[in-house]
């Protein structure tokens, strides 16, 4: 498989990874931090498509892939691109400080949700467990 199929399969591959990790949060705690990866309600143009079943599914993993794409091919640039750590952080950084747009929007969980937030940073630190060891190991 080439390259770029690859990125594909790791992004979808760890986007799953992340939802069922976030649902599975949910089941046990009951903290809805999992429903901000498929809410779009605070972006002008994709608000329209909120409400589209499955739409929010499709921007999560448009998203994830998007991101391992981009993330990938930058850090391959500084011949970066097979260290797992640098993975973890930048996603783990990223979903901390990303999470805060959840005070554009009416959807829970509030901005101010503790809880949530460490769920949701914690999600995204697997996401980048599991994006840079299928790139170390695939590519």
């Amino acid at each position: 498989m080439r390259s770029f199929g690859k990125l594909l399969l790791t992004g979808i591959t760890a986007g799953a990874i992340l939802a069922v990790s976030l649902k599975i949060v949910q089941l046990i705690t009951g903290n809805t931090a999992s429903i901000l990866l498929y809410n779009m309600d605070y972006i002008p143009l994709l608000k329209k498509w909120d409400s589209v079943t499955g739409a929010g599914l499709l921007f999560h993993f448009v998203t994830c892939i998007v991101s391992v794409v981009v993330l990938y091919y930058f850090l391959k640039l500084f011949s970066l691109e097979q260290k797992v750590r640098l993975y973890v952080v930048i996603y783990t950084i990223g979903g901390a400080i990303l999470f805060f747009l959840s005070a554009l929007s009416e959807t829970p969980p509030a901005y101010s949700d503790m809880a949530a937030w460490i769920y949701w940073t914690a999600g995204h630190a697997v996401f980048g467990i599991f994006v840079g060891l299928f790139i170390k190991k695939w590519l």
